[in-house]
């Protein structure tokens, strides 16, 4: 695909400005990283403050007296525990369990909801959920092009956005939002992220995107020693992995559940029908035939994605994710292994490049911040 033919977020020109690498991420040009470099914008999240472009994503408005109980058709998690001002994490699932995306879902009212989709499979999530909109009284509405959506993580992330706006931060719980303005820009503030770490995920009007990047630098101390950092895609992969974050398209897809993903707490099968709820309720009371887990590598290497795993000689699954984990300065991945190897101290080869190199199922997160 062409450079003209990629889909650009509203902060598309504001990245080219600071120096970011551009690539084709899914059919959007995005940024993989800026001139500091992963692992300093990898550090500096987990030290002071990253701020990211996450404006790719997918946006759905779910309105009607029907909201609530279509979603909770739609989705494993239960949307009825749901209070105004709260979000939480779910998965959409097809009849076999598979996930068809991993989502956010946002309650504003009992007839308002909102969804936030993966950028990849927003268009997939959009069919899928409009096709299953028969018999329930709601109007949905694909919103992705109105907004922006810009997350700003780290320990500094609450002092940083606070010089932005009169709402009070320290009042928003961890999965909780609020409607306010930064910067003047009317906007919706979400505790949210997918870092690791404690943070904002900005959503607002797309035209006031890069206002809104701008003074987020600004107001960081972007370029000075302990600054906010723009980051791009690569840090946010690290970043995530160290946090045993799953990732569509690695370790969930249509073919995975969420119950093999380590999800169980996402799927609540006591609160009635849902697409895949069958399946799901079958594959946990005949036992799981596979698990994901976390390793770490004991021999000097990388254990990357889609690298083949051994057990005791035999091939037993594939590396979803792997990379280093700057934080940790270790090697470490994600894999999907038959569940009776799926024990912490087991020990694993993974092919890298011809050479079977060892590794050791740990446990999972590898990264947990400290709460203060």
């Amino acid at each position: 695909m062409s450079e003209t033919e990629l889909k650009k977020t509203p902060l598309n020109d504001a990245h080219r400005s600071l120096g970011g690498k551009m690539i084709d991420f899914g059919g959007w040009d995005m940024p993989v990283q800026y001139s500091a470099g992963v692992i300093e914008e990898h550090l500096r999240t987990r030290t002071a403050c990253g701020l990211f472009d996450v404006s790719h994503m997918g946006e759905i408005h779910v309105d009607g007296k029907d909201a609530i109980s279509f979603v909770n058709h739609l989705t494993t998690n239960d949307v009825t525990k749901l209070v105004d001002g709260q979000a939480h994490y779910s998965a959409l699932t097809n009849p076999a369990g598979g996930v068809i995306d991993d989502l956010l879902v946002y309650r504003f009212g009992e007839e308002k909801l909102f969804l936030v989709v993966n950028a990849s499979t927003q268009d997939n999530d959009w069919e899928w959920i409009s096709s299953h909109k028969s018999g329930f009284d709601v109007d949905l509405r694909h919103a992705s092009v109105e907004y922006c959506q810009i997350a700003i993580q780290g320990p500094r992330a609450v002092e940083i956005l606070s010089t932005l706006t009169d709402t009070d931060l320290n009042s928003i719980k961890y999965y909780h939002f609020t409607n306010g303005d930064v910067d003047g820009v009317p906007s919706i503030i979400s505790r949210t992220g997918y870092t690791g770490e404690d943070g904002f995920e900005v959503y607002a009007d797309a035209a006031k995107a890069e206002q809104l990047w701008n003074k987020m630098l600004d107001a960081g101390d972007y370029g000075k020693e302990n600054g906010i950092l723009p980051a791009g895609l690569a840090a946010r992969n690290t970043l995530r992995l160290e946090a045993s974050m799953s990732l569509y398209g690695h370790e969930l897809a249509e073919d995975i559940t969420p119950l093999e993903a380590g999800l169980g707490w996402i799927c609540k099968l006591n609160k009635g029908e849902f697409i895949g709820r069958e399946a799901l309720q079958k594959q946990k009371e005949e036992g799981l035939k596979r698990k994901l887990v976390g390793f770490e590598m004991t021999d000097k290497g990388i254990g990357r994605d889609g690298f083949d795993i051994f057990i005791n000689g035999k091939k037993a699954g594939q590396v979803t994710s792997g990379s280093p984990a700057p934080f940790l300065k270790k090697n470490v991945g994600l894999a999907f292994v038959p569940t009776e190897f799926a024990n912490v101290g087991q020990e694993i080869e993974i092919d890298v490049r011809g050479r079977r190199l060892k590794a050791q199922i740990v446990p999972t997160p590898f990264y947990k911040r400290e709460k203060k």
